[in-house]
C-alpha cells in the first residue's frame, strides 16, 4: 500500500465527502439570504461514483471518512450508501456532520446502517438566536435530534459551535456545561472569515485561548485529553462525563501543519485545502472512464498540490478573498 504523503510530509489519512450542496437551513455565515443557485444533478457525484473515490482513498491509508453537505441528510439514500462505505475494512471511522433538523427520524437507521458517529452543528441554545443565525425556527427539532444521536449512541456525539464575539460567546459556559453530566464533546470553532463569514468583522471573532479563559473562569482549570485524528484541541472539566474541544485555526500557528485532510466537493472536486481555492477534478475524468490506477495517481497529483498552508493562516485578508461565491455548502465545511 503506498500513502498519500503531501509535499510537506503530511500523510493523509482524513477524507471529507460532501454528497450534496443543498440545504434545509440558510445560516448567515454559510450562505446569503436568498441562498444560492443549487447544482444540477448531474453535476453532483453518484453514490458509485463516491464509492470508487473513497475505495482508492483507503487503499491508500485513509482510515477516517465524514460525510458533509450541504446537508446531507436531505440526500435520498445516504443510509444505502453508508452502508456500502462501511464494507471497506480499513475505513476505522466513519462519521458525519449535520445540522440535526432530520436527525431524530434517521437517526437509528443511521446507526443500524454502520455509522458511528455524529457532529451535530449549534451556534446557540435559545431558540430566537438559532431562528435568527440560521434563518429558520428549528431549534426544537435539532435539541430533538441531538437526544436521538445520544439515545442511539452514535458516539461521542459532538456538538460543533462557531463562537462569534457579541452573538454567542455569552452562551459558552451554558454550552460547557452540557458536557458535566452528558457524555458530549461540545467543539468551539473560532469563527473563520471566508465566503459569507466574510461579512463578520475582527470584533467578531473570539479566539480560541479566550474561550478556554471563559470555561476555565467558571469551572477551573481543563484537564487535557488524548485525541487521534481530528483538529481539535480536546479538554475535560474535572469529574465531567463529557468533553470540551477548542479548533483554532485563526490563533493557532501551528494549525496547518498538522493537517491531515482533504475534501472532496459535491461536484466532484478534489480541495487539498479548505482555504485555497484550488482543486482538481475527479468527476470529469470518472465519466469518461479512467481505470482504478489512473484514479489513484490523479488523487496523489492533486494531494501534492496542498499548500503548507491556506488563506487562514496568511491573514484575514487572504481568506476574505473567497467571496459567498464560494460557500461551505458548496465546498463541504
Amino acid at each position: 500500500m503506498k500513502a498519500l504523503i503531501d509535499s510537506y510530509s503530511r500523510q493523509i489519512r482524513y477524507v471529507r465527502v460532501s454528497v450534496t450542496d443543498r440545504c434545509n437551513l440558510r445560516c448567515r455565515y454559510c450562505m446569503p439570504e436568498e441562498g444560492v443557485d443549487w447544482l444540477e444533478h448531474d453535476s453532483i457525484m453518484h453514490y458509485e461514483e463516491l464509492l470508487r473515490v473513497i475505495t482508492s482513498f483507503a487503499s491508500s491509508g485513509v482510515e477516517k471518512i465524514r460525510i458533509t453537505g450541504g446537508e446531507p441528510l436531505v440526500r435520498k439514500g445516504l443510509c444505502d450508501f453508508i452502508k456500502c462505505i462501511r464494507r471497506i475494512e480499513s475505513i476505522k471511522d466513519l462519521s458525519l456532520t449535520t445540522n440535526g433538523v432530520l436527525l431524530t427520524q434517521m437517526a437509528q437507521e443511521l446507526r443500524h446502517s454502520g455509522l458511528d458517529r455524529v457532529n451535530i452543528s449549534l451556534d446557540t441554545l435559545d431558540r430566537d438566536k438559532f431562528a435568527y443565525i440560521t434563518r429558520v425556527d428549528a431549534f426544537e427539532k435539532v435539541y430533538r435530534g441531538i437526544q436521538s444521536a445520544l439515545e442511539e449512541h452514535l458516539a461521542p456525539v459532538k456538538i460543533n459551535v462557531v463562537a462569534i464575539k457579541g452573538f454567542n460567546d455569552d452562551e459558552i459556559p451554558a454550552f460547557a456545561s452540557l458536557t458535566l453530566e452528558t457524555p458530549l464533546e461540545v467543539r468551539f470553532i473560532e469563527l473563520m472569515p471566508m465566503g459569507c463569514a466574510a461579512r463578520f468583522g475582527p470584533l467578531n471573532i473570539i479566539q480560541a485561548h479566550e474561550i478556554r479563559q471563559i470555561i476555565e473562569d467558571r469551572f477551573g482549570a481543563l484537564d487535557p485529553v488524548e485525541y487521534g485524528l481530528g483538529p481539535a484541541k480536546v479538554y475535560r472539566i474535572p469529574g465531567a462525563a463529557g468533553k470540551i474541544g477548542l479548533i483554532d485555526p485563526l490563533s493557532e500557528r501551528s494549525f496547518c501543519s498538522r493537517c491531515n485532510r482533504v475534501r472532496i466537493t459535491a461536484d466532484g472536486h478534489l480541495r487539498p485545502c479548505l482555504f485555497s481555492t484550488e482543486q482538481i477534478d475527479l468527476l470529469g475524468p470518472l465519466r469518461q472512464g479512467i481505470s482504478d490506477q489512473e484514479l489513484a495517481e490523479l488523487i496523489e497529483k492533486g494531494v501534492l498540490t496542498k499548500p503548507s498552508s491556506g488563506g487562514i493562516c496568511k491573514g484575514r485578508d487572504a481568506c476574505a478573498l473567497q467571496s459567498c461565491a464560494s460557500q461551505m455548502s458548496e465546498i463541504g465545511g
